[in-house]
């Protein structure tokens, strides 16, 4: 079978979800008689930051137990190909036997984790179009299995952009409620181990709206979804240099609705990193307009203009704001247009900014 014929199997599928979750599945069953694995973790990113969200699909590693401490390994600790250097390169996928030239221990990830279980190789990937991530992928094969070459590596390059675009589509699949949510911010401290020492009412109340997924069991009687514990982690990394950037996700609740999660490192004494204090809370209006303006593939040029045109500004004004001529502001727009299947800017304020 020729390759573009092996990409259509996995991309017809892929097309026939109905969300996230369901395109995960659908592709990780076409994938796998293409390429052999023994376990996978699929993924959703945030497209901002690079950071895992909600969904997430495990298959063949348990209950997802040890979740906490792949991703506690991912962020904090000295490893070979983590997502975030993955997500600049060149190519956005490679094997870590490939990587390493057949010494996977020079990674924390597979000494601490992966060679403990029995997992002899991981081929991981970021699912990324227009520079942003909107998925990764991690696929395992247990000791006693061929190391994944270069061949698979090929394969799932070349699948990364279109299973992407799919992601980013079924983002805005179902319109975001945009209206204003009077729910309080959720407030979650971790001490500088990582364990959850205090919780609000507001975030056991969004904590119950998550979808279902990976978590880990804490003290205060809840378990942490992995993408909130993710979050925290992020903080964590960048309070010790090992990471830029921001320590935030969207997610959506199983009704449909956005939330914010957001999480930052406090000072401890002497200037060490101390507690992290993570809130989550409905998205606001704006944020949901990038969430949209991020779904339809708009540049932030593009987007700049479609906020100015919500403001009632004319193409003229426009330009004289940006500094641009008015035929390159209708230049934008046309393209806003095209990328989201509009035809006015009525029903581009409605789509982008309607509250």
């Amino acid at each position: 079978m020729t390759r573009p014929h092996r990409h259509a199997e996995v991309l017809t599928a892929a097309e026939r979800a109905a969300d996230a979750l369901d395109c995960f599945g659908r592709a990780s069953a076409r994938l796998r008689r293409l390429v052999p694995f023994d376990a996978a973790v699929w993924s959703a990113t945030d497209p901002e930051t690079g950071l895992v969200t909600a969904p997430m699909l495990v298959q063949n590693l348990g209950s997802g137990e040890g979740c906490g401490a792949y991703w506690e390994s991912e962020l904090l600790e000295e490893n070979v190909l983590p997502f975030r250097d993955l997500a600049r390169a060149a190519v956005p996928v490679a094997g870590l036997r490939a990587a390493t030239g057949d010494l996977p221990a020079r990674s924390a990830r597979f000494r601490n984790l992966l060679g403990g279980k029995g997992i002899d190789d991981e081929l991981r990937a970021v699912l990324r179009i227009g520079g942003r991530p909107w998925g990764s992928v991690s696929l395992f094969r247990m000791r006693g299995a061929p190391a994944f070459g270069q061949d698979d590596i090929a394969l799932l390059a070349e699948l990364s952009a279109p299973l992407a675009d799919r992601l980013r589509r079924l983002a805005v699949a179902h319109q975001p409620d945009v209206g204003e949510s009077k729910a309080a911010p959720g407030l979650l401290l971790f001490d500088e181990n990582g364990e959850a020492t205090s919780i609000n009412e507001e975030a056991r109340a969004h904590l119950a709206s998550l979808p279902d997924g990976p978590s880990t069991p804490s003290a205060l009687g809840v378990r942490l979804p992995i993408w909130l514990v993710g979050t925290a982690l992020q903080a964590r990394a960048i309070a010790q240099g090992r990471d830029r950037g921001n320590a935030r996700i969207r997610l959506r609740t199983r009704d449909g609705r956005w939330l914010s999660c957001r999480a930052s490192s406090l000072s401890g004494s002497g200037g060490r990193p101390g507690p992290v204090v993570l809130v989550i809370e409905p998205a606001a209006p704006a944020d949901l307009a990038l969430i949209v303006a991020q779904s339809y593939g708009l540049t932030p040029r593009e987007f700049e203009i479609a906020r100015l045109v919500a403001q009632g500004l004319a193409t003229s004004e426009i330009a004289a704001a940006l500094f641009i001529s008015p035929h390159t502001v209708r230049g934008h727009l046309k393209a806003v247009f095209g990328k989201a299947g509009l035809s006015s800017r009525g029903e581009l304020v409605a789509r982008l900014f309607a509250g």
